[in-house]
């Protein structure tokens, strides 16, 4: 593997280096501080940790673990999650940049306590700089090996002194999205008679059913994972299934589309044949290319931003740094609400889509914070 750390480049040889390099230094989403890719030979890891923008502070953001078809793939989706990262953190009132490491591999035939431990040891070696958590691929039980090697660690057990799962808190931030969304469309913030379809009920999926339901919403639901979808009925059967996502997106009626599942929900497939709104949910990286927002906008399509909305996760895990405590958590996640609402109204302002008013918010904060400014 490569290193590269600030405008230090070494090499260790890989014929990998090339193409890595080239992601790196012409990729579309550059800007970034630093990226350090890291090997460690007796455990077999390879990871990526990439520093986007630490302004703010320390760079916050989780571990995904995924069998990237080569490493250079792994570097470009490092550097896009960083990203979008900071810009998540920038919109949440974090005192944190945006961060990502990406580490290769099959989690199910490669992760292991040896492997978990070095990754620690990566991380620490970077002094802080970098805070790390959970993603795609790693638990609150990685959280806590990893922490044995760095105290930068959050995400972990209560046990191990850490908040635990933060998908409650996701689920409840997205609540709060939709919420603005129907006080901006409808003038008033319940959900009440509404018709929302959510694409997957997973981790941050059950619990958003249950904010709507109590709040009075017509639920539809599709995933993939016949087991999400039994537990949600088991407990609701009132809960209406269909299919797949691409039957939900044309449900006749439907007032809100939670896309909580993958990312690139909203594409130039999908987009033209959506019934419903408004569409708010839990994904990260809805938007399948930069002009779907544009396209959204044109068909009348009220778009929350997903890095706004689903910040919830990340304000736990940020919170755990000082001492979790749950009710300051939900606190600052109900402000998901009036940021949500803030956002509407910049887009209206100044004549754009919600999600490039988003960005230029969370970029004035960005540049306002360096020295200097």
């Amino acid at each position: 593997m490569t290193d590269v750390t600030g405008d230090a480049v070494t090499s260790s040889g890989s014929s990998a280096a090339p193409d890595v390099l080239h992601t790196l230094f012409h990729s579309d989403q550059g800007g970034h501080e630093q990226v350090v890719l890291c090997q460690d030979r007796a455990s077999g890891l390879k990871a990526v940790i990439a520093l986007h923008n630490t302004a703010l502070g320390p760079a916050l953001g989780g571990t995904r673990f995924y069998p990237y078809a080569s490493e250079a793939e792994a570097v470009a989706d490092a550097l896009n999650l960083a990203r979008g990262m900071s810009y998540k953190n920038a919109m949440a009132g974090l005192d944190h940049g945006g961060g990502k490491a990406v580490i290769i591999g099959d989690p199910d035939v490669v992760k292991s306590e040896q492997l978990l431990l070095a990754y620690g040891r990566f991380v620490a070696s970077l002094g802080g700089r970098y805070v790390t958590a959970c993603d795609v691929g790693t638990y609150v039980a990685d959280m806590d090996v990893v922490a044995r090697e760095c105290r930068w660690t959050t995400g972990r057990s209560p046990e191990n002194g850490g908040a635990g799962d933060s998908s409650v808190l996701t689920a409840y931030g997205v609540f709060q999205g939709m919420r603005a969304s129907a006080q901006h469309l409808w003038g008033d913030p319940t959900l009440r008679g509404r018709r929302v379809g959510i694409a997957g009920v997973g981790k941050v999926g059950h619990h958003l059913v249950e904010h709507l339901l109590a709040d009075g919403a017509e639920v539809v639901v599709t995933d993939v994972r016949e087991e999400s979808l039994r537990r949600v009925t088991d407990l609701h059967p009132e809960v209406r299934v269909v299919a797949d996502t691409e039957a939900l997106i044309r449900v006749e009626g439907l007032d809100i589309y939670a896309p909580c599942a993958l990312g690139g929900a909203l594409s130039d497939d999908t987009v033209p044949v959506l019934t419903a709104k408004v569409v708010c949910g839990a994904a990260n990286n809805q938007l399948a290319h930069p002009g779907v927002e544009k396209d959204l906008a044109d068909r009348g399509i009220l778009y929350a931003p997903d890095y706004v909305v689903n910040a919830g996760g990340v304000i736990q895990v940020a919170d755990e740094l000082h001492g979790f405590d749950f009710d300051r958590c939900k606190a600052k996640a109900s402000k998901i609400f009036d940021t949500t609402i803030s956002i509407f109204a910049r887009a209206k302002a100044d004549g754009i889509p919600p999600a490039a008013a988003a960005d230029r918010i969370a970029e004035q904060r960005m540049a306002e914070a360096r020295p200097g400014h």
